[in-house]
């Protein structure tokens, strides 16, 4: 079996789909690895690196994917990109299918079988395997560093002989794997955090973590969370009541971030501009979402906007300004589904296609679209394009460590 890696295309990624450590293990299987030269240098791993742990360094993509059976990939590929690949040869990766008909359509004609990790089932054997929590968790730590360099002022109370710095209030908007992190960070570094999500159960969470949670809790509020544990859409109404509560609530915070995303849904809008400008200056609002349209009302992708002195903060790939990391936990997510695919005793592909995991995130074979989420140019759409909906994606996490 012949794997293959080549440098993500997709403007501004930095992440590169396996690293070293997950080479070696790999090659222990029987695979034989090749890696297009500087596709881990934006996450900090040479070719020099590669080759130690005794993958191939290929010249060029076409010979990285030259005879290769399957193609690791951080973002779905163009299908121009995928030339070389042998006949049927698997894709795994971050695929974005929702409301992308077209795109996998495309993707399908080309011959590969696709597989869309962001699609894994919520279940025990696929925690490993879970790309939504491992990039999530570190994009709402990094979320949390870098509200830290905007606001130029001290997170933690400091008590000097010149005076008494105040700890920054901090509230968190959406309690998943983002959210946790980035509470259990902001509370780290010394603010004083609030937190709010529209899932009664992430209010135990967000006590364990020492914050305070805001809400309101009527019977919808009781109500919010599916049986997978996904935050349903909230009613009109509902969202009027809360943006009253936290409107009030916001205008006496230094930093505010906003984490809410319904898988193939735009993200719902929580701060509205007049709640930006109740804000003292200084402060700084992060909008994980700004990818799906945005949290944030004023939010643009990769800009820092300033409103009446409040930065509004809207990087689109959180979880790629950690590339070094949140690579290396990728890799990992990757590797553990590889080999669920793979036969250990002929060191061969061996697809299970009855095997739930398989059926959950298979896109396309034999030249068909077959995975319902991908058939149809009628499902939801995101508000802003974004090939990745797992950087801003923030879950309900399927165990603590994530």
């Amino acid at each position: 079996m012949r794997i293959a890696v080549a440098k993500e295309v997709f403007p501004g990624e930095t992440r590169v789909a396996l690293t070293p450590d997950v080479i070696k293990k790999l090659i222990g299987l029987g695979a034989d690895v090749a890696i297009e030269s500087g596709a881990g240098l934006t996450a900090g791993v040479t070719d020099a690196a590669y080759s130690e742990a005794g993958a191939k360094v290929a010249g060029s993509r076409a010979d990285a994917l030259n005879g290769a059976d399957v193609l690791l990939t951080v973002r779905r590929p163009a299908p121009d990109a995928l030339q070389g690949l042998k006949p049927g040869a698997l894709v795994i990766g971050v695929m974005d299918p929702y409301g992308k008909a077209a795109e996998i359509e495309a993707l399908a004609k080309t011959g590969v079988t696709a597989f869309a990790m962001e699609l894994m089932p919520r279940i025990t054997r696929a925690q490993v395997m879970d790309v939504l929590s491992s990039q999530a968790n570190l994009a709402g730590y990094r979320a949390v560093i870098d509200a830290a360099a905007e606001y130029g002022r001290a997170l933690p109370m400091m008590m000097t002989a010149a005076g008494t710095v105040p700890a920054a209030r901090a509230f968190v908007m959406g309690a998943g794997v983002a959210g946790l992190q980035a509470i259990a960070t902001a509370r780290r570094l010394g603010a004083v955090v609030t937190a709010t999500d529209v899932r009664p159960a992430a209010k135990e969470q967000v006590e364990s973590l020492g914050a305070k949670f805001i809400a309101v809790e009527d019977e919808e509020f009781k109500q919010a969370e599916t049986a997978a544990g996904y935050a349903k859409a909230m009613s009109a109404e509902y969202q009027a009541k809360q943006a009253e509560l936290t409107a009030s609530h916001i205008a006496k915070q230094d930093i505010v971030i906003t984490t809410a995303l319904i898988p193939g849904r735009p993200a719902p809008r929580l701060v509205t501009t007049a709640m930006v400008k109740s804000m003292k200056p200084g402060s700084v609002v992060i909008d994980l979402a700004v990818e799906r349209g945005g949290n944030v009302e004023g939010a643009k992708p990769d800009e820092v906007v300033d409103v009446d002195g409040v930065k509004i903060v809207g990087y689109v790939n959180w979880a790629g300004r950690l590339a070094a990391s949140t690579s290396a936990l990728y890799a990992k997510n990757l590797s553990a589904f590889l080999e669920t695919l793979f036969d250990k005793e002929t060191k061969q592909l061996a697809v299970k296609w009855d095997d739930e995991l398989v059926k959950a995130t298979a896109l396309t074979r034999d030249g068909a679209v077959i995975h319902p989420v991908a058939k149809s140019p009628d499902a939801p759409k995101p508000a802003a394009p974004s090939p990745d909906a797992d950087t801003p994606s923030d879950t309900p996490p399927p165990q603590e460590a994530s």
